[in-house]
């Protein structure tokens, strides 16, 4: 399976690329698979994930003010960290995956 290296770099690059990578994944398995779905739905949520957690982190930045944001920036910071490490370990075990926010938004 070509695609398990793909699905791992895709997760993964919540850490150092988060939007830059999964737009570049998904145009090079569009011309590249163009049978393989599964690459381009995960690049999509993997995308539409870290821009919704990107939101909730800010509004919940904004929110420090009035203390209740502190407590939903670790509730979000957390989420943003295990849920690729999960992605990671299921795309390793070479198991279906789809991210728990966007999951239904994209086919």
């Amino acid at each position: 399976m070509e695609s398990k290296g793909l699905k791992i770099l895709v997760h993964a690059s919540a850490f150092f690329a988060p939007f830059l990578v999964p737009v570049a994944v998904f145009l090079f398995a569009t011309y590249l698979y163009p049978d393989d779905k599964d690459i381009r739905r995960l690049s999509i949520q993997a995308l539409l994930f870290q821009i919704v957690m990107g939101v909730l982190l800010t509004v919940s930045g904004f929110l420090v003010i009035f203390l209740i944001g502190i407590p939903m920036l670790i509730v979000f910071g957390i989420i943003g960290v295990v849920v690729p490490i999960l992605g990671i370990i299921k795309a390793l075990n070479d198991e279906h995956f789809s991210y728990p926010i966007v999951g239904s938004w994209y086919y």
